[in-house]
């Protein structure tokens, strides 16, 4: 960076895997933020489409904003290799996630920005995100746009286990990851995300370090928007019957079981934790999982 140019407050990190239909977008809604002091990680996990070439475009045009990193020998290492990338080479003060087929409202970052400013106490911050269906204007159909389910009291803050506790009692709640800004310095204390776990629960690994290193403010604004389409890795996933964000499978019986040996290994078991994993474990005590040799 120039002698004198301002460092960043916010980091926005954004992996990218062969996106190029709506990674412009996704670029754009970062670059046009209302706050000031925003810079743009673009990591590319090793994309064989004109992604690349686009990403490394803006990284020319904007230099001071906007910056490309890609894994040795441009390989793909999956979305939380990707992310760590970002995070470590991250610059601003807090951080965001956006990954790039989803886009950032004009005041997402200004908003909740100056809400961490007002509570010094929390670690992170996160509201509801619109699930994006009218942007493909082609349906015949009318699409209806419709904001996530929080489940809890926005507005306040929350001490650990008590977000875990509601998010396991009810998993349709779990914020998206770009409904959240953090702290950097937290992010990087907690480990961030787990390279172990490429997909598929993978953000849910990296709230649940952020729920269990400080209070968690939840606020009732919604900043983003998901887009909903038949390409992205979670539609995919579901597709494959290895994935649903409400019912029992198998990527989210490996969540838990990670989960269990996360908490019992750094003692955050309490009681009350403990009551609240037995029972989300509990649909996968079946013989089909047994048959499986996912659960034991």
């Amino acid at each position: 960076m120039n002698p004198g140019i301002e460092m960043p407050g916010v980091s926005v990190v954004m992996p990218f895997l062969d996106a190029a239909q709506f990674m412009d977008e996704a670029i754009e809604s970062v670059l046009s933020q209302t706050l000031s002091g925003v810079e743009l990680l673009l990591i590319d996990d090793g994309s064989t489409d004109p992604s690349t070439g686009l990403a490394r475009e803006y990284a020319m045009r904007f230099p001071e904003r906007v910056r490309y990193f890609e894994h040795a020998g441009h390989v793909n290492l999956g979305k939380s290799a990707s992310r760590n990338l970002g995070i470590a080479q991250a610059r601003g003060r807090y951080l965001a996630f956006l990954d790039a087929d989803d886009v950032f409202l004009p005041h997402k970052l200004a908003h909740q920005i100056e809400l961490l400013a007002r509570h010094p106490e929390v670690v992170m911050v996160y509201g509801t995100t619109e699930y994006w269906l009218s942007w493909e204007t082609t349906k015949l159909l009318l699409r209806r746009d419709k904001p996530g389910k929080l489940g809890v009291k926005t507005g306040r803050s929350y001490l650990p286990p008590d977000l875990l506790v509601a998010w396991l009692r009810a998993p349709g709640i779990v914020p998206c990851i770009c409904g959240l800004l953090a702290r950097t310095e937290i992010v990087r204390a907690t480990g961030a995300f787990d390279e172990q776990i490429r997909d598929l629960y993978e953000d849910q690994v990296f709230l649940v370090k952020m729920l269990m290193a400080g209070a968690v403010y939840v606020e009732a604004g919604c900043g983003e928007r998901y887009r909903q389409h038949a390409g992205s890795s979670s539609a995919l996933a579901v597709a494959a019957g290895q994935y649903h964000p409400r019912r029992s499978n198998p990527a989210r019986l490996k969540f838990l079981q990670w989960l269990q040996r996360y908490l019992g290994e750094r003692g955050y078991l309490s009681a009350e934790l403990q009551r609240a994993v037995d029972r989300a474990l509990r649909p996968y005590a079946d013989s089909f999982f047994q048959r499986l040799g996912l659960f034991s």
